[in-house]
């Protein structure tokens, strides 16, 4: 396992080196100045579109912007913003909070332009099905001989999108809060206790995806926006608590995202890493993988869509997100960490101030979240592997998915979670260069959408 790891490591470290990082934070700058900074002044357009004013249901598409933007967000929202943060915070100090800012401020121009993209580039897969998502803007929008990086995205989004991250910290958090509370959990059957959490997590699963894309828009809808309001109450309660040193800890997030002081003893090189990997991992922006959700939905308009997913970024990050980091560095707990990670350091903060009733109400909210979370990744895997091998050996990709949600259980949380952040370093090559290469097109086509808005 050591060596496994040892591997994994080195392999994130070259994958979100200096060609990356230029890539996505040069490339979301180059799209801002692009874009002259339109999308960001038609924000409140995108409330609109959520209320369903534009709504037509004979348009081409499989599901509403509300429930597009619902699964985009229940594939972000959950445990990438309560134990990655946490990650981030352990890894790379407070100063990479400042960089999953940026990277979320970027995002709001990055995710705009490969939303619009995955609709105006829709392919068909192998049954004749619309489906959209950056390999089908490359294959439809580059052609032919930038066929091979829809393969790699395919590829990459295959590993990328597997279950294991979410699986190990929502069984880890219901042992953590619940279970080894109330005496059920001990060092000799913690191993049974985690597959069988496993196994039961795996069987729900089953029972939402049987209803494809259609029934997951319909749970993330009633899903996502309640347990967010209700996790946004917890934070506000225990920051509230700390009022006073707000002004503080803000300023040592900005200190620190400049000096690299970070508890890793890590330089400024892997502050910034570290806020721009794990604020790609929060809000998937320059992923591609969000644009897999947004692709699904009814419109004949891209550019719509694109305004809908402007606000993933805004919610998963610039609110979510920070957050947690604040809950996490005014409690104190970063400083006394001893080994603990993940979403069990973000339990460790609520407890500080809500006492027994943190971990559970916690529990509440994530386990919710990364069930959803689980089953839009086991749909974009999916789209993936129909991409790749075609559509009649579906089932095999569902058992596979499955299988490794009860794997994940019982998993090493650094091993998967280097594994899964290095696939999204891969993923964000084709997406972000696709996107830069037909960027003039998104442009176009937004002046003339929002002209006639205009002038309406």
């Amino acid at each position: 396992m050591d060596s496994i790891n040892s591997a994994l490591q080195t392999f994130v470290a070259y994958a979100w080196g200096t060609p990356l990082l230029v890539l996505l934070i040069g490339g979301g700058v180059f799209l801002l100045i692009s874009s002259r900074g339109r999308p960001y002044r038609h924000l409140g357009h995108s409330l609109a579109l959520l209320r369903g004013q534009y709504d037509n249901p004979d348009d081409p598409g499989q599901v509403s912007h509300r429930q597009a933007l619902s699964t985009a967000l229940s594939g972000t929202l959950g445990l990438g913003n309560i134990a990655g943060v946490a990650i981030a915070i352990t890894a790379g100090g407070p100063g990479a909070i400042f960089w999953m800012w940026v990277t979320a401020l970027l995002g709001v121009a990055t995710k705009f332009y490969t939303a619009t993209l995955a609709v105006m580039y829709r392919g068909k897969d192998s049954q004749g099905e619309a489906q959209g998502g950056p390999m089908y803007v490359i294959r439809e929008g580059l052609g032919k001989r930038w066929q091979p990086l829809a393969y790699l995205f395919a590829i990459a989004g295959l590993m990328g999108m597997l279950p294991l991250f979410q699986a190990n910290q929502a069984v880890q958090l219901l042992r953590v809060a619940f279970a080894e509370p109330a005496g059920w959990v001990s060092a000799d059957n913690q191993f049974y206790f985690d597959a069988g959490l496993g196994v039961i997590f795996a069987v729900a699963v089953l029972i939402v995806v049987s209803g494809r894309i259609q029934r997951i828009g319909r749970f993330a809808v009633a899903i996502v926006p309640a347990m967010v309001i209700f996790y946004l109450l917890m934070a506000l309660m225990v920051i509230g608590s700390f009022w006073r040193d707000i002004p503080a800890v803000l300023s040592l997030i900005l200190s620190d995202a400049f000096s690299g002081h970070a508890i890793a003893g890590g330089a400024l090189g892997v502050v910034i890493t570290t806020g721009v990997s794990r604020g790609a991992f929060s809000n998937e922006a320059g992923i591609g993988t969000e644009s897999l959700a947004h692709g699904a939905a009814k419109t004949t308009e891209p550019v719509r869509e694109g305004v809908v997913a402007m606000l993933g970024p805004i919610i998963d990050t610039l609110v979510v997100c920070s957050c947690t980091a604040l809950v996490i560095l005014l409690t104190g707990v970063w400083t006394q960490a001893d080994g603990v990670a993940g979403v069990a350091l973000t339990s460790q903060a609520f407890s500080s101030v809500l006492g027994d009733w943190g971990p559970l109400a916690l529990l509440v909210m994530v386990v919710p979240l990364a069930f959803s979370t689980v089953v839009t990744f086991w749909y974009y895997g999916l789209k993936c592997f129909v991409f790749l091998f075609g559509s009649r050996a579906q089932w095999l990709y569902t058992v596979s998915y499955l299988s490794l949600i009860v794997i994940g259980a019982m998993a090493s949380l650094e091993i998967v979670s280097n594994l899964i952040i290095g696939m999204y370093a891969v993923m964000a090559i084709p997406t972000m260069v696709s996107t830069l290469l037909l960027s003039g097109r998104v442009n176009r086509a937004a002046h003339d959408y929002f002209t006639k808005m205009e002038q309406q």
